[in-house]
């Protein structure tokens, strides 16, 4: 998959993912089990959010495209992480071994990834 779409997808499902609790918490929780700290869950969802939306409009220059796979990969690390620690003594939902597999499915795609092709722009937007 070339990077430009996996920034984008990625990105989208980061927003969607971000945007869930903040909408509708009651089934996040049906699904991912109760939230003591309701703050700490819709302050995280805000930084999927915000991940997501500038990884999808990373857009096509070398420079968009490694900004992009630092925030896809250390995202999905990041969550990865905390799945993976957090799940297995029952501290979260076991559910979270399922986003743990997705998140380091998103790794995957990103180092197997090819850049785009078509792309004209090297320098960044900021240099001339």
């Amino acid at each position: 998959m070339d990077r430009k779409s996996l920034a984008r997808l990625q990105g989208s499902f980061n927003v969607v993912n971000g945007l869930w609790p903040s909408v509708h918490m009651r089934s996040f929780e049906a699904i991912f089990g109760p939230k003591k700290d309701k703050w700490l869950v819709r302050t995280v969802a805000g930084l999927m959010v915000t991940n997501g939306a500038a990884q999808a409009r990373s857009g096509s220059s070398e420079h968009g495209q490694a900004q992009a796979r630092l925030i896809g990969i250390g995202t999905a690390a990041k969550l990865a992480a905390v799945d993976l620690i957090c799940a297995p003594p029952r501290r979260i939902s076991r559910m979270y071994l399922l986003d743990a597999v997705t998140e380091l499915g998103w790794i995957y795609l990103w180092l197997t990834s090819r850049e785009a092709t078509g792309n004209t722009d090297k320098k960044h937007p900021t240099e001339s």
